[in-house]
């Protein structure tokens, strides 16, 4: 009996499998420079639009390509990797990202940069899904588990925070994509060999009818976000907000009358996964909503150069990491329901605190609230991919991580419009639609903060 007692704790205290800390460095890795690729053009935006030629309605598009291509493809991913393998999905993400990121650092339109972004997102889309499923695999204990994706997340904002700023160092934003293509094919051609194959079988034929009709309704409604900057009125807008609304049925059709589907649809009838899913759509329309256009903003407004802003910014996704990375310490006396409930409220004070800045001729203005916020990025950071994996069986982590970052990624996507929108249709005052904006993505952070308790509550 004491030997027994003495082996179950152990293995309650055991951080992970043998191959654990080799499978948390290596998608860390890769999920940090996912995550650069995807700001980068955060502080090379009016580099980028003006080698392109590329108009202001149009700049929407080189920012929501990528996160077009994540909310398109994540739950597809999640599944495949939870079924097929997930270091098989995980490595033809790496490599994808490699390839296509290089190939972007040498597009020469707006809409081959577009199309080059929407392939990045969708190769991201396989490195993150995947990598909450490995991290599983390899940390089965609760503590295990913890630490994991405490580091996962908190790379999730070091790639936030490290993106602009080697995009404002580098002369040339084109360098910029060849050198994150190369360090990615680093990362792919380490993890053949480090990583450790895990997967979750259903049996039965892959939900290819599934995935395709999700896909085609998330790009006709990050279409008709995006198009509906320039007047949600218009015919187009509408037939594709139309168009999404019926292909979002279809799918529900088809996944209620498939064997394995892609998503089991019960799982909405679960508080705790619709709470996972509440906390990824806001923390995208509040929080990357707004910070994806404030860099080129105060770039516009206050005159700073790239790496000026990416410095500044460097505050704010600095202290997100810094924080995701430490608030493993907060288990066992906040819960991560609790811990994205106050990291929502924590972006809204942050954000605040900015009105007026915009119009100040300051930079300095702008600092509390990046410290504010930064903080409260890295408490959703950190609770957000725990929540994911603890709303979905352990088997299916991977669709569950899936699940969550796409809502998070489509509440990018309609956030990014809706404050370049906000921002620019201030009666040509920016300073006045920064106010705006500012306001809009502090109510929708208390509304993310509410829709997790009440349905924490419910769980």
């Amino acid at each position: 009996m004491e030997r027994t007692t003495q082996t179950v704790a152990a293995t309650a205290t055991a951080p992970g499998t043998p191959g654990a800390t080799p499978t948390l460095a290596l998608t860390s890795a890769a999920t940090a420079v996912a995550l650069m690729t995807y700001t980068a053009p955060a502080v090379s935006l009016p580099g980028i639009a003006a080698d392109l030629h590329t108009g202001v309605s149009a700049q929407a598009w080189l920012l929501n390509g990528t996160p077009l291509g994540l909310a398109a493809l994540l739950l597809v991913a999640g599944s495949l990797a939870d079924d097929y393998g997930r270091r098989r999905i995980f490595v033809a993400g790496t490599v994808a990202l490699g390839i296509t990121t290089v190939l972007g650092g040498f597009t020469t339109s707006t809409l081959l940069f577009t199309l080059a972004r929407i392939a990045q997102g969708a190769a991201s889309a396989a490195i993150l899904a995947s990598s909450l499923g490995l991290l599983v695999h390899a940390f089965p204990t609760p503590r295990g588990r913890l630490h994991a994706t405490g580091v996962w997340g908190a790379f999730v904002s070091g790639g936030i925070a490290v993106g602009p700023l080697v995009a404002g160092a580098l002369p040339d934003w084109r360098a910029t994509y060849v050198i994150l293509g190369a360090v990615t094919l680093v990362v792919a051609a380490l993890s053949t060999r480090a990583l450790t194959e895990s997967r979750a079988p259903r049996g039965g034929r892959p939900d290819l009818l599934g995935a395709l009709v999700f896909s085609l309704a998330l790009v006709a409604l990050v279409a008709a976000l995006t198009l509906g900057r320039d007047g949600w009125l218009r015919t187009p807008v509408a037939l594709l907000f139309a168009a999404a609304v019926v292909l979002i049925a279809v799918f529900a059709l088809v996944e209620h009358r498939n064997s394995t589907p892609m998503i089991d649809l019960s799982l909405l009838r679960r508080p705790r996964f619709l709470g996972s899913a509440v906390g990824g759509l806001f923390t995208g329309l509040a929080v990357l909503g707004l910070f994806t256009f404030l860099p080129t903003l105060l770039q516009r407004t206050l005159g700073l150069t790239p790496l000026d802003t990416a410095w500044l910014f460097l505050l704010w996704s600095g202290l997100s990491f810094v924080v995701a990375l430490q608030a493993k310490r907060l288990a066992g006396r906040v819960s991560s329901h609790h811990q994205l409930v106050l990291g929502f409220t924590l972006h809204a004070a942050g954000v605040l605190t900015m009105l007026g800045a915009v119009g100040s001729g300051s930079w300095a203005r702008v600092l509390p609230g990046l410290v504010i916020g930064g903080v409260g990025s890295g408490l959703l950071n950190a609770a957000l991919p725990l929540v994911a994996v603890q709303s979905v069986p352990t088997e299916r982590a991977a669709m569950g991580s899936g699940a969550q970052q796409t809502f998070r990624y489509i509440g990018s996507c309609a956030g990014v419009a809706l404050t370049i929108a906000l921002v620019t249709s201030g009666g040509g005052s920016l300073a006045h639609g920064a106010n705006v904006a500012a306001v809009v993505s502090a109510g929708l952070a208390v509304m993310g903060a509410l829709g997790v308790l009440v349905l924490r509550e419910q769980a």
